[in-house]
């Protein structure tokens, strides 16, 4: 369960990075709009980990119980 992970953290240096080079970038809008985009990419990744997650749990749950 470790590889969502970090994917996870791979996934928010690169957003992290971007946001640093969007801060130092003259056109405050655009990096606004590019922040608000990268907060709801953030939001529906974890979402679909957290989701993921849940359903891999309840099968290895259901195999477990069918395997005793």
């Amino acid at each position: 369960m470790l590889y969502p992970y970090a994917e996870y953290e791979c996934f928010k240096a690169k957003v992290t990075e971007k946001i640093r080079q969007l801060r130092s970038s003259e056109s405050g809008a655009t990096a606004i709009e590019y922040g608000l985009i990268a907060a709801l990419i953030a939001v529906v990744v974890i979402g679909a980990i957290t989701a993921i997650g849940t359903s891999l749990n309840s099968k290895f749950n259901s195999v477990a119980n069918n395997l005793h």
